[in-house]
């Protein structure tokens, strides 16, 4: 086992890789009770999308762990899951079974990318500055679901958003949760979300606010309403009304976010840790296999795009260096399958809070974005402010895309442009004008 993932040359021990093991898992724990909270409104079983959710995050972390050896966890990815409820389901009236191939499609895609070796092609295709506009626009849309499940936001016939009833008792605990978040978070408290999760709902338990939980150990939830409901729709669709250009872009969008969102990851992380050297993270085919096959696997269990977490940078502080950090934490979401009757207690008073500073942790993007050159600010600054307002990922990276090669042709940038950028302009009008039919 040390020789394998080579702790002598890291300089590495058990104790070194269990501690950062359980470190990574207890900050992004959180996202065991926010996934259901959030795949719930889609008409997804939150008891079988919280058993999908620990064993997605497991598969996909033990294979990362043991294939690419390197102490990066995965689970359902924030930001992606909302994509799926918010945008594929509610807003496009897509079912949520359907919505699950269109995942399932984006990790077969992403996987064949990966093998076939086209990542780098890819990847400077896109211009960075509209990488960080959706990561940052991703983050805002989420705070904004956030502010409506706490009801600091609600509706209003007059302006459309208004300010709540802020003395509402549910309100008031999301209120708490925020504040104790953020101070946890402004302390360096590893884990600052779940454990603000975690005291926030104990003082709505303690207020009345939340029903006391019937126990905190049990069963684990079954599986059956979700898992293999991807391939659903073979057998009562025909496959010309199954790929639609509506459902084709949703799997553009599912993949676009995932492949970029998974390479920035993996660079961060692997960058922290040492491992990057001359600019190029060895064994990095095998990190992106280890994700996209997560993806497939965790759409066939039943849960939105599975992908590597930023939150392994806390594992890595507290000592960990290999991928038996991976095993380490992929143990701890099996154990984690236990505890299902917390959903009960986490509330979306109590999932607002993580939303928002999710959302908040996003955000920082933008300060990676050329702001004086108005021919970049535009599709950055459309397809940011466009997601929240429109209530969809897809409409905000749409619009960017095609507002890009517009303003760069007229500043005289044309040769900057990838042809496929192109190719994606022509794709995107086309998703608007089938919209508008």
């Amino acid at each position: 086992m040390k020789g394998y993932f080579q702790f002598q040359e890291l300089g590495t021990s058990y104790t070194k890789e269990t501690m950062g093991g359980i470190t990574t898992f207890l900050a992004m724990a959180y996202i065991l009770f926010v996934n259901p909270s959030v795949l719930g409104p889609a008409g997804m079983d939150e008891g079988a999308v919280y058993t999908a959710t620990a064993l997605a995050a497991a598969i996909g972390t033990i294979i990362m762990g043991v294939i690419a050896r390197y102490p990066i966890a995965l689970a359902p990815g924030m930001g992606l899951n909302a994509f799926f409820t918010y945008s594929v389901v509610i807003g496009m009236g897509i079912p949520w079974e359907t919505a699950l191939l269109g995942v399932f499609v984006s990790g077969i895609i992403f996987i064949l990318i990966t093998v076939v070796g086209i990542r780098e092609f890819i990847i400077n295709a896109i211009p960075a500055e509209l990488k960080f506009a959706a990561g940052a626009g991703i983050g805002l849309f989420i705070a904004f679901i956030g502010l409506q499940n706490a009801q600091i936001v609600v509706m209003s016939e007059a302006t459309l958003v208004e300010i709540g009833q802020l003395g509402n008792p549910a309100t008031l605990l999301s209120i708490f949760g925020i504040v104790l978040t953020v101070i946890l978070m402004s302390l360096g408290l590893k884990g600052g979300i779940f454990y603000g999760m975690l005291l926030t709902a104990a003082a709505g338990v303690l207020t009345g606010v939340i029903p006391v939980p019937g126990a905190i150990v049990g069963s684990v939830p079954s599986l059956a309403p979700t898992f293999g409901a991807a391939f659903e729709p073979f057998g009562t669709t025909a496959l010309g009304d199954i790929f639609t250009i509506e459902l084709m872009i949703v799997i553009l969008t599912f993949l676009f976010v995932d492949f970029f969102d998974t390479a920035g990851t993996l660079y961060a992380v692997a960058n922290q840790a040492g491992f990057v050297k001359d600019n190029k993270l060895p064994r990095a085919q095998r990190a992106l296999l280890a994700d996209s096959s997560a993806t497939s696997i965790g759409a066939v269990l039943g849960t939105s795009t599975t992908t590597a977490y930023i939150e392994s940078t806390s594992g890595i502080a507290a000592g960990a260096r290999t991928g038996f950090a991976s095993l380490v934490t992929g143990a701890l979401f099996l154990v984690a399958l236990l505890f299902s009757p917390l959903l009960a207690v986490v509330t979306e008073s109590v999932t607002a809070p993580a939303l928002i500073v999710v959302g908040v942790l996003m955000a920082g993007s933008l300060s990676n974005i050329d702001w004086k050159r108005f021919e970049i600010a535009v599709p950055a600054f459309f397809t940011v402010v466009t997601m929240p307002l429109t209530y969809s990922i897809a409409t905000g990276i749409a619009l960017g895309f095609i507002m890009y090669p517009i303003t760069m042709l007229c500043k005289g940038r044309g040769r900057e442009i990838h042809p496929i950028m192109y190719v994606l302009l022509v794709v995107f009008v086309l998703y608007f004008v089938y919209l508008g039919e």
